[in-house]
């Protein structure tokens, strides 16, 4: 249990995380487009855009040297019928440079461009022209999330704009060179369209010889990520597997070494092509998704319960003769196989937990430095996670050459086969919420938590034999001391059979609003009183409105909520989130709770919890494919129309992620809060009472 509270205090500590540096200033203020027709002889005429940037600011060119990583500025023109794109789009010289660092060729523009598209007048009509523009602007420390808009321009019929002398362009733009870069245009680039990239790569900041993220800091930004994934407790079931499967394996020390050293590269393989993946796919959401899917939940609930069974002694795992033959020659050339299914099993057991800290690690690398950045950042963070394990793959050899190991080594594998029978139902419990089954709330898997460690208790005091244990006459310290601990453990947990918070191991339980009585026995009826903070009134529950964490009244429909906060006028507080979330329980049992955070959350907004993994199915007419991020998106069910909501308002996909929105629906310019940043109450506090304060001016 002391480890359990040094990994969650190490989970607070490493803030230096992939959002550190989050700005809260708005992109489309720091470059100001204004847009404007020039008309020319023979029907011709220029749509004219005006672009002022912010002074230490700069956004893209519109044509990226080869290999660059940024978004390429966009100005383009819809298809018409009323007239004819002539060429391709003129724009100033950019600035060229190259970052060592990031060893990229830079092409960027700094204070007023202009930006002309040329094109042939076809209608003897006055016709509104249709346009849209995309940039994204940076600074010498970071880059905003890229910003696109349309816009509309008049524009004169031919015969109208023949009367016209070609409008002379004011002083600003004339002294503005409007040259057509000749450089890296491809052949193939049609009129009027410009090189583009997609949507979830920015731009690199330039200045001082660096950039937003180098890619030494996304390598040490995702190595950091992965040793965080190791304290999640989808990873901690998977180390007995792994001492048990090397135990057999491992003859000798060196062959132990060497299959070490297979496991940790099959692990940094593993993740390099789940970001091959991504690269090609450009489905942010996809860890998330198989975080929360519900067969990947039922199959690792199931091995985890015959693997744990196995190791009390219920019957041995054996392959058909035919595939143990096969598996001993493969063992004669070093079992590459097999072991590298031992990485695969690690890796897709991880992603339960660690796929909301994946998720956002690929979505916030790929937005900031590309499919080179990316592919860094998973070798990084499978590294960090193959490095221990490889330690623990190399251990046993250095086990089994100790002489007369004696039985104990028998009771080690007993503790580690509860071990995994009780983190089993962590799995089951996710596909339970995520389905909303509600046949394992909170207090049904308190309840089997108690019968597990209860079992274990017994065991380690010699009062229950299993099938491979040999009489027990005395007890030795550490059986003795391991007891204890599984005693104290299991009184522990029995206060929560009636709702007591567990605060040491609610990561892993259901929330407390997924019980038989949500909230405890204490937890009150269909209104809450506030009387505790001071106003003494009752909130009565309104349509859509439910009891949710820490006994809060919630909403889980963003219109419903946004409708009732008007009503009241308070501000909106937006909680992206997850049934199968685990760092989302964190947050909602360690900090919602905390003295300074409940009460604003109680009288001082509406809260709103999008659960992105809702499987409840939309109606046939709210069903449809939108693009996100340039990709295809089906949203289908409640939960895909939060994930998208989520990736193109925000350009995240990880929850638990907190927004906050004046009463009409705007977001209030303190940016979001996230687990890895706020994680702590006086941080998150802090963060709540100035988007309070900033609601109010």
């Amino acid at each position: 249990m002391k480890y359990l509270v040094k990994s969650l205090i190490l989970l607070v500590g490493l803030t230096l995380f992939n959002k550190a540096n989050a700005q809260i200033e708005l992109a489309q203020d720091m470059a100001k487009w204004k847009f404007s027709v020039e008309y020319g002889k023979d029907c011709e005429a220029t749509i004219v855009a005006e672009v002022n940037i912010a002074s230490h600011w700069h956004i893209n060119a519109l044509i990226l040297p080869k290999g660059a990583f940024g978004i390429a500025t966009e100005f383009r023109l819809d298809k018409s019928p009323n007239y004819q794109i002539v060429g391709a789009v003129k724009e100033p010289k950019p600035i060229q440079k190259h970052d060592d660092i990031a060893d990229e060729d830079l092409s960027y523009h700094e204070g007023k461009i202009i930006l002309k598209q040329k094109i042939k007048i076809l209608s003897g009509k006055d016709f509104t022209l249709n346009g849209a523009y995309l940039f994204q602007p940076c600074d010498a420390d970071h880059c905003l999330p890229p910003y696109d808009s349309k816009f509309t321009v008049k524009v004169k019929s031919c015969a109208d704009a023949a009367q016209i002398e070609e409008t002379p362009a004011n002083s600003d733009i004339a002294q503005t060179p409007a040259v057509a870069p000749t450089d890296n245009v491809k052949k193939d680039d049609k009129p009027g369209s410009t090189a583009k990239q997609t949507a979830t790569e920015k731009a690199p900041a330039v200045g001082k010889e660096k950039t937003k993220k180098s890619l030494w800091g996304v390598f040490f930004a995702a190595f950091f990520s992965g040793f965080i994934a190791l304290i999640m407790p989808c990873v901690f079931p998977m180390i007995p597997m792994t001492v048990s499967f090397f135990t057999k394996r491992s003859k000798t020390r060196a062959l132990g070494i060497r299959n070490a050293f297979i496991y940790g590269g099959s692990i940094i393989l593993i993740h390099v092509l789940l970001a091959g993946v991504v690269i090609a796919t450009r489905l942010s959401s996809l860890l998330n998704e198989l975080s929360t899917n519900l067969y990947f939940n039922l199959f690792f609930f199931g091995m985890l319960i015959v693997f744990g069974l196995s190791f009390l002694g219920a019957f041995e795992i054996q392959l058909p003769s035919k595939w143990v033959n096969k598996a001993d020659e493969k063992a004669d050339k070093g079992g590459v196989v097999g072991i590298f299914f031992m990485a695969l099993v690690l890796s897709l057991a991880s992603f339960s937990c660690t796929g909301p800290i994946l998720g956002d690690l690929l979505v916030s690398i790929s937005t900031s430095g590309g499919d080179l950045a990316l592919l860094i950042g998973m070798f990084a963070f499978g590294l960090a996670l193959a490095l221990p394990f490889m330690l623990f793959a190399i251990f046993p050899s250095w086990l089994n050459s100790m002489p007369n190991s004696g039985g104990w080594l028998n009771v080690v594998k007993v503790f580690l086969g509860f071990l995994e029978i009780a983190f089993a139902f962590k799995f089951l419990g996710a596909a339970d919420t995520t389905m909303q089954w509600h046949l394992l709330h909170r207090e049904v898997f308190v309840a089997i938590w108690v019968g597990i460690f209860a079992m274990l208790s017994l065991y380690l005091l010699g009062k229950v034999r299993l099938p491979h244990d040999s009489p027990v006459e005395k007890l030795s310290v550490g059986r003795t001391m391991m007891a204890t601990a599984s005693i104290a453990f299991t009184m522990y947990l029995i206060p929560g059979l009636w709702g007591a918070p567990l605060n040491l191991v609610n990561a892993y339980l259901p929330p407390d609003f997924y019980a038989e009585v949500p909230g405890g026995i204490s937890g009150g009826g269909n209104t809450i009183s506030v009387s505790e903070s001071g106003s003494g009134e009752q909130i009565e529950i309104v349509e859509g409105m439910h009891k949710g964490p820490q006994g809060l009244m919630a909403f889980k429909d963003y219109d419903k909520a946004l409708a009732y906060a008007k009503k009241v006028n308070k501000p909106l507080f937006i909680d992206f989130t997850g049934w199968g979330c685990v760092n989302c329980r964190k947050m909602e049992n360690s900090v919602w709770g905390q003295p300074g955070v409940i009460e604003h959350l109680r009288d001082d907004v509406v809260i709103v919890s999008l659960y992105v993994d809702e499987r409840t199915e939309l109606p046939k007419k709210e069903q449809k494919t939108i693009k996100v991020n340039g990709q295809d998106f089906s949203v289908t069910t409640i939960g895909n129309k939060w994930t998208a909501k989520q990736i193109e308002e925000y350009q995240t996909a990880s929850q638990p992620y907190y927004v906050l929105q004046t009463p009409d629906g705007k977001d209030i310019p303190v940016g979001g809060a996230t687990y890895q940043d706020h994680g702590s109450a006086p941080v998150f506090q802090k963060w709540l009472e100035k988007g309070l304060k900033a609601n109010k001016k």
